[in-house]
């Protein structure tokens, strides 16, 4: 069976990533707001046309730092969570 159109195999193999809806990035970023919350930064959804695009905000002033595409949220929150088990298992 192949792998899931916009799975990290999936774009490993080549193929071309589907697009991914906002309702998918909802709870990745919001999962990434709540580790990153302490470094002064926010992430928030923005649909400037057909593709969902990531900003990374400055929490204090609001100024815009950076711009990521959807696909990169999904791998930045998996990673986050894969981070928070390793930290957690550290701790115990």
């Amino acid at each position: 069976m192949p792998p899931a159109a916009g799975s990290a195999a999936a774009q490993a193999e080549g193929a071309q990533p589907a697009l991914i809806a906002r309702e998918e990035l909802v709870e990745p970023v919001q999962r990434i707001n709540e580790v990153l919350g302490s470094y002064g930064v926010e992430f928030h959804l923005k649909e400037p046309g057909p593709r969902v695009v990531t900003e990374i905000v400055d929490r204090k002033s609001g100024e815009l730092i950076r711009q990521i595409p959807s696909e990169e949220v999904l791998r930045i929150a998996e990673r986050l969570e894969q981070l928070r088990g390793v930290l957690l298992r550290e701790q115990t």
